[in-house]
């Protein structure tokens, strides 16, 4: 799996992209909160549930249904005036669809049960360039600095350079727009 600093890299690159008014800070915060929730299946180890089962490490919380009730529930919780629930939707389940591409993208594992519940078949995506970050303690390990090492340049610049070109864009377009008027 990519580790979880980095799984909040795309909300982050969003906002920077999007700005505050498209994506408030409370709103980009349950993005974040979005990318992580699928790794509550770690959890599955402590009840005896082997890695393989659907309700293992990557099975069913890494799935699209799963983004789906994720993005339907903060839509359905939403409280931002400013912010239509379609919007909440749509921004939580990128955000939280994304945790499983990315986990796709690494060289270890089982795969991602992407299409539960209609296969329990996994799948990676066929480029993998994210080595599989260790689980737990072992992340606080050389491997675990160099898997973090790899996605700085793999996951957090690329975000960062999307958001910080969108961010131009609208400063551009801003200050394009206040001109006219």
């Amino acid at each position: 799996m990519a580790t979880v600093f980095s799984h909040i890299a795309i909300p982050i690159g969003m906002y920077m992209a999007l700005g505050g008014t498209k994506v408030p800070k409370s709103l980009m915060e349950a993005g974040a909160l979005a990318t992580v929730m699928a790794d509550i299946d770690c959890l599955a180890f402590n009840f005896g549930i082997p890695y393989e089962s659907q309700w293992g490490h990557r099975g069913f919380t890494h799935s699209i249904v799963m983004a789906l009730a994720i993005g339907g529930l903060w839509a359905w919780r939403q409280k931002e005036e400013l912010v239509k629930p379609w919007d909440v939707f749509f921004f939580t389940f990128i955000c939280a669809m994304s945790h499983p591409i990315l986990d796709a993208m690494t060289d270890g594992g089982l795969g991602i049960a992407f299409f539960w519940p209609f296969s329990t078949e996994r799948y990676f995506l066929p480029v993998n360039p994210i080595p599989v970050s260790p689980i737990g303690p072992g992340f606080a390990s050389l491997r675990g600095v160099q898997v973090f090492l790899t996605e700085i340049i793999l996951i957090w610049i690329p975000c960062l350079f999307v958001g910080g070109t969108g961010f131009a864009i609208r400063k551009l377009l801003d200050k394009k727009k206040n001109r006219k008027t």
